[in-house]
Order: C-alpha cells, then structure tokens, then sequence
C-alpha cells in the first residue's frame, strides 16, 4: 500500500530522551515541554507559544480567552475540518459561515467585508492544507474593524506569507500536531501570540486558574488540563529541527505530481506568490468527466490511499439543518477534491505508480 502520509519520525530518533524521563520520573511540566515551546517561538517569530492536548482546545482556548459567548457571531471559514465551527457552537456563539476561494481554498477579503458586522467578535482564518494565501489580507480587514483573528494553523507548520511564518501573523494562532500533520505528537497542539495579556489569560487557564505566590499557588480563575506531557513533547522537539527540510521535500513531490498530472485533468491547490505552503495535504480539482469518489475507489484497489479533501462546514447534517445556508465554494470543493499520497520515502516510483493509475482510471 502507498501510504497518504507517514510521521517524519522514528523510534530510535526519540529513544534516549524518553528513557531519561522515564528514568527521572518527570513526565509532565518538564525540560522538554519548556524545550517545545521555545523552538516553536522560535521558528513562528512569536513572543509566546502554549503546548495543548490539540488543536480542537486551542481553538476553544482561544475564543476562552477572547470572552466569546452566547449571541456572539463568530465568522469562520467554511472549508475546514468541523472543529474549526464546532469550538464556537460549543460556547454558544454563533459560528457564521464565509465562503471561500475556489482556487486558493481560503477565505477572501470580499466575503469577510460582506460577513463582518457589529456582532462580529471575532474571525477565524484557515490556511487550507497548509496554504496561508490571503491572511495578511484578513487581518488588516479584521483590525480596521476592532476584531479579533485566530487563525486555524492546523495545518500550516511552517508557511508563510509575506515572509511572515504562521503563529505570527494572526492576534491568536492554533497549530495541531495530529498524525497527518508535518509535526506530529500523536495528538496535541499549541498556540501562539504576540499579545502580552492573551499570554497572561492563557498561561492562567492552562494551569487550572493558578497563579504563583511565595508558598505554593493561588486559584485566582477557573481552568483546565489541556497540557501536553513530555514524551510527546521531545517528540515535537525532533521534527521542528528538520522542519525547513520536510517541507522543501513536500513541495518538491508536489512539483513532481503537477508536472505530470496536467493531461488528466487534475488542478492543484493556488499558493500566492508571496506565500509558502507546507503542502500538508497534497489536493487537487478531479474533472467534472471523472467521478472523485469513484478514482478514490480505484486508487485503491490499487493499493494506493487517498482521500477527500475536507469538509463543507454548512453543508454537513448539523450545520445544514441549524443555520440553512450552505456556501457554494465549499460545497463544490467538497465534492471534488481529492487528496494524493506525500510524504519523505515517496520515491519517483511511487510517485509514477500514481500518477499511472490515475490516468488508467
């Protein structure tokens, strides 16, 4: 089987570290969680960055932090995985859905300009499979009216735009480290801001409320427990030190499979010129004459996974029979995308053996 996508790590990478810890017998608020964070400020260009136990409580965090709550609108793009709404419906906010690009896949500056009112509390931007293309553009439209932008980095460790890496463009941004991601810890996540009394409010909620005295801790606020331990942490730790190389590889395989994906059909994701995607996921538009469901099918029989896109938030059962407003963008994406094998021991072969079943299919 040609894999989707295989972890950028192995056992014998992490093995010495995790024997250390379980060893000392520190397995949570150690060296290598700290260690994390500070190589993810570092590369992101961000004063303060967060280890969660996903991407899905970062997001929830955030609009935590943001005090979003009941009769509040919260504009979120609609071609995303369904946590990316379902944090805002959770708190009783109303997730309010923006079409997107149908080339880039992101939201555009004229549909957050149609949506933003003066119940918008905040905006969240998502860099769809990794490609940032047009937050620069968002976030001077959402601070020339007072909002604020959480951008949905799920995906994007590691892209640009404008020469700015994500986790430093945004008021908050949200990384997930799943193990479809480029940097993956099995599950986890981690946010990241340059705004001093984010930091304050979220250094709080991640350490149940509690704040430092001379004695031991006082519970100053209500929190939680969304930390993330340490043997995923040196796990993170690993990847981030061959980030640059990771993606480089990614773009390179994605170079490869439009070159020779051009006669049958297949249009790859737009990425602006003054953007780099990670490639996350590696998607393209099936044509109208061939059935995507059907090539995912044939894909694998053989042996060959893929995938769909992702998902038309409006268009899925819950938000379809709640708010009855499904964009059309995202629906057509959602129905024609489909995502292609990438990752670091693909080989030309391999490569070719897809590319060869596509065009028998």
């Amino acid at each position: 089987m040609i894999r989707l996508i295989k972890p950028y790590i192995s056992f014998a990478e992490i093995e010495e570290e995790f024997r250390e810890v379980f060893d000392c017998g520190i397995f949570t608020k150690g060296n290598h969680v700290e260690a994390f964070r500070n190589a993810i400020k570092a590369y992101t260009g961000a004063q303060y960055a967060f280890l969660t136990t996903s991407a899905t409580t970062a997001l929830w965090l955030c609009l935590r932090v943001l005090g979003i709550q009941p009769g509040d609108e919260v504009i979120v793009s609609d071609f995303s995985f369904p946590a990316t709404a379902n944090v805002v419906e959770d708190l009783g906010a109303t997730p309010v859905f923006a079409d997107v690009d149908c080339e880039t896949f992101t939201m555009p500056a004229e549909e957050l300009e149609r949506k933003i009112t003066q119940k918008t509390k905040a905006v969240i931007f998502v860099d769809a499979f990794g490609n940032p293309t047009g937050a620069h553009t968002i976030k001077e439209i959402c601070r020339k009216n007072h909002v604020p932008l959480i951008e949905d980095a799920a995906c994007a460790i590691g892209s640009s735009e404008n020469g700015v890496k994500c986790g430093n463009i945004a008021d908050l941004t949200c990384f997930s480290f799943h193990p479809r991601k480029l940097v993956t810890t099995g599950e986890g996540g981690a946010i990241t801001t340059n705004n001093a009394d984010y930091a304050r409010i979220l250094e709080r909620k991640l350490n149940h409320g509690a704040v430092r005295t001379d004695s031991a801790f006082d519970f100053i606020d209500f929190g939680y427990n969304f930390r993330l331990p340490e043997l995923q942490a040196i796990m993170g730790i690993k990847q981030m030190e061959k980030l640059d190389t990771i993606i480089a590889g990614r773009n390179a395989i994605r170079d490869s499979y439009i070159k020779n994906l051009r006669e049958a059909g297949l249009e790859a994701q737009k990425i602006s010129g003054h953007a780099v995607s990670n490639i996350q996921s590696l998607v393209f538009k099936v044509p109208h004459g061939i059935g995507r469901d059907l090539l995912i099918a044939h894909l694998l029989k053989n042996n060959i996974e893929s995938t769909i896109g992702t998902y038309c938030l409006s268009g899925t059962t819950y938000y379809k029979k709640k708010y009855k407003n499904i964009q059309k963008n995202a629906l057509n994406l959602f129905n024609s995308l489909i995502t292609l094998p990438c990752y670091e021991t693909i080989d030309v072969e391999k490569v070719c053996e897809v590319i060869y079943a596509i065009g028998s299919s």
